[in-house]
């Protein structure tokens, strides 16, 4: 890892103390000890390899801006200071994005959380809105995202700063795939502008974590809500529940999410009476009119409807199964055994003994992606080595991966570090995820 810049000293932080607090308040600044802490760890503990290194950086300061206005106003008053910022949403990331690896200042934005506006195809929200709350509004006028993240409590500034995919990603792709509209960005220049970016040029903020500018408020696509059913479904084995993946996913209306686990998967996550002890589980979340359709496909498969459920919180608790969720509850039900990779490709579902056999204990969890077979599979963790070498034979097998054993900037690098070199000339912003050339821990390649 390398840092552009070093951390702030004492008498630095203090100073911003004292402005910050005069910005927001009293209630929305602090420098007390528990409060740094929570401010500076993520989800980095989904990596053994990541936890191995831990802590990889404490905040110095934590403040809390309650307004878009307010994040302008604080970067600013920071980077005037020479002071890092990273920015937090709810702290879902799972790879140490969100940690501030040189000091400085965090800035939790989850309390800046208003819902400006909804138009027709269309919602405008302040960085730090839960996703869930978007989703409800736009329902309140007829309407619904076209995507959301597996942990719908996230942010809609995390999701598009450092998410991809997820619920509705079978039909839109990733989160920089159109479903960006607008964005109002500051940039790390020291002021407090907001800076309003659309189309193409919005993208050069999405899924960087911030290092060249932070989101402050973000404006996403909507679609005609639809009538959702959550139809779940069990097979004898998983290569009888895969059998059924695609023609689920090709569903028309196409459904929302496909997702599938082997019966040892699915035998840690919460219990339901949907999953029967010893069968693979296969979920769906369903247009109401293809319910039918999706009864004879599993059946034809070898499989039985275990129960159809409707009703919005049934499509957001179908969400908190899928993609990294079933590796948590994995890594739950086995402290400190299990790791993972991200993996793509029909490989997944051609050759998913041979998948499963590349790492010791392999297990697959299943999704349905815009472009074919997606999934995260888990393996018992060895070392930094073992998973590199799994990685080189998967690729071998004709899988995609992605490595997440790392913070770095791995999404349009090039264009990252030439939109930063104008929106942040100090280096100040998320400092540490930026780096040309170094892939994390593993040290490996990312792709």
């Amino acid at each position: 890892m390398t840092l552009s810049v070093s951390p702030p000293s004492s008498a630095v932080i203090a100073e911003l103390e004292a402005e910050l607090t005069a910005l927001l308040g009293a209630r929305n600044v602090t420098s007390e000890l528990r409060a740094r802490e929570r401010a500076s760890v993520d989800g980095g503990r989904m990596s053994p390899i990541i936890s191995e290194l831990l802590p990889l950086g404490l905040a110095d300061l934590v403040a809390f801006p309650t307004t878009a206005e307010q994040i302008g106003e604080a970067v600013a008053a920071a980077v005037r200071h020479g002071v890092p910022v990273t920015p937090r949403g709810k702290g879902t990331g799972n790879y140490g994005q969100g940690i501030p690896m040189a000091g400085g200042l965090v800035l939790d934005l989850s309390r800046a959380r208003a819902v400006v506006e909804v138009a027709e195809g269309l919602i405008t929200a302040e960085a730090g809105t839960p996703m869930v709350t978007l989703e409800r509004a736009a329902h309140a006028t007829g309407q619904q995202l076209w995507m959301y993240p597996s942990t719908a409590q996230s942010s809609i500034g995390g999701f598009l700063a450092g998410g991809s995919g997820g619920t509705g990603s079978i039909v839109h792709g990733t989160n920089d795939a159109g479903f960006v509209a607008a964005l109002d960005v500051v940039h790390g220049t020291g002021s407090p502008e907001l800076v309003h970016v659309e189309g193409e040029e919005a993208q050069r903020f999405v899924h960087n974590y911030g290092t060249a500018g932070i989101i402050a408020r973000a404006t996403v696509r909507l679609e005609p809500l639809q009538d959702w059913r959550g139809v779940y479904a069990s097979f004898p084995d998983f290569r009888s529940a895969q059998s059924v993946l695609r023609a689920l996913g090709a569903l028309e209306p196409r459904p929302r999410l496909v997702s599938a686990d082997t019966p040892e998967m699915t035998a840690t996550l919460p219990p339901d009476p949907a999953f029967p002890e010893g069968r693979a589980s296969v979920r769906v979340i369903a247009d109401a009119r293809t319910v039918t359709r999706a009864a004879e496909i599993v059946e034809a498969g070898g499989g039985r409807v275990e129960d159809v459920r409707e009703g919005a919180q049934t499509a957001l608790s179908l969400s908190m199964l899928s993609y990294n969720h079933p590796i948590e509850w994995l890594q739950k039900s086995a402290p400190g055994v299990y790791f993972h990779v991200e993996v793509s490709g029909a490989a997944l579902i051609d050759r998913v003994d041979e998948v499963h056999a590349v790492y010791e204990g392999g297990l697959l969890h299943q999704e349905i992606g815009h472009t074919g077979p997606i999934g995260m599979l888990a393996g018992v963790y060895r070392s930094p080595e073992q998973v590199l070498d799994g990685i080189r034979a998967l690729g071998e097998l004709g899988v995609g991966v992605h490595n997440p054993h790392q913070w770095n900037v791995d999404f349009q690098l090039g264009r990252t570090l030439e939109t930063a070199a104008t929106t942040d000339p100090q280096g100040l912003l998320n400092p540490g995820k930026l780096n040309p050339g170094y892939d994390g821990p593993t040290k490996g390649a990312i792709r």
